[in-house]
């Protein structure tokens, strides 16, 4: 089994694991304002030290390059930019959402719900939700199967879906459409997901030289303007 170290600062959490081959793996996730900075290089120096191991002995390093927080997302590609090229490691780009769908197949709400088809929804900030749609898989982890996109929370559509989840559920449950289907809106990516999804990234031979990493920027604008915000836009 890969020794595969996963970080996420996409979010308002600051959240690193380590795989341990067949054994749990070490977790450390925690809700943050603007102290991500100052926790992850020594979040990943302590879960390396409970592990006994180095960053030379890891086989790559995962990291949830958005779409999210425009500045965490730019810390987390950073720092794990240092951290591959300082110790010629390969690295795996993992996408939020993708993260978060690998994460609710083990909550009850998608046990219960058993979807063959849902969407991952989250809160984009600015009015708007970033979404994709995925299919359940039967030995694999679920496969996106739409574009991921931003829209306006009236915008989207449910139809042929069983289940929904994410932070714009709760962000935004006034503005949504209509939706019959089961919800779990407590949901948020953590370096659980991103470390699953790195997993299987790794077996089918995925991870790519640090030189090849990117954010993933679905939005161009970061900040609604002065004038904007005195409109009550958020």
């Amino acid at each position: 089994m890969a020794n595969i170290l996963a970080i996420d600062t996409s979010s308002a959490w600051c959240s690193v694991a380590l795989s341990l081959g067949d054994k749990a793996p070490e977790f450390k996730h925690e809700a943050v304002s603007a102290g991500a900075s100052q926790l992850l290089l020594p979040w990943v120096e302590t879960l390396l030290a409970n592990a006994k191991l180095s960053l030379k002995d890891l086989d790559a390093i995962a990291i949830g390059i958005g779409p999210g927080a425009f500045t965490g997302v730019r810390l987390g590609v950073a720092a794990v930019q240092g951290l591959a090229v300082s110790n010629n490691l390969p690295v795996i780009s993992v996408c939020s959402l993708d993260a978060i769908a690998a994460q609710i197949i083990s909550t009850n709400s998608y046990k219960m719900s058993k979807p063959q088809r849902f969407m991952i929804a989250v809160d984009a900030r600015m009015e708007e939700i970033y979404w994709a749609n995925y299919e359940s898989q039967a030995t694999q982890l679920p496969k996106r199967v739409s574009d991921i996109h931003l829209t306006k929370p009236e915008d989207l559509h449910f139809d042929g879906l069983q289940l929904i989840a994410g932070s714009a559920l709760n962000a935004y449950s006034s503005r949504l459409p209509i939706f019959a289907g089961s919800r779990d809106g407590e949901i948020s990516i953590s370096a659980l997901g991103v470390l699953e999804c790195a997993k299987q990234s790794f077996k089918e031979g995925l991870q790519v030289d640090v030189r090849l990493l990117e954010p993933m920027y679905v939005r161009n604008k970061v900040a609604f303007t002065t004038a904007e915000r005195e409109l009550g836009m958020r």
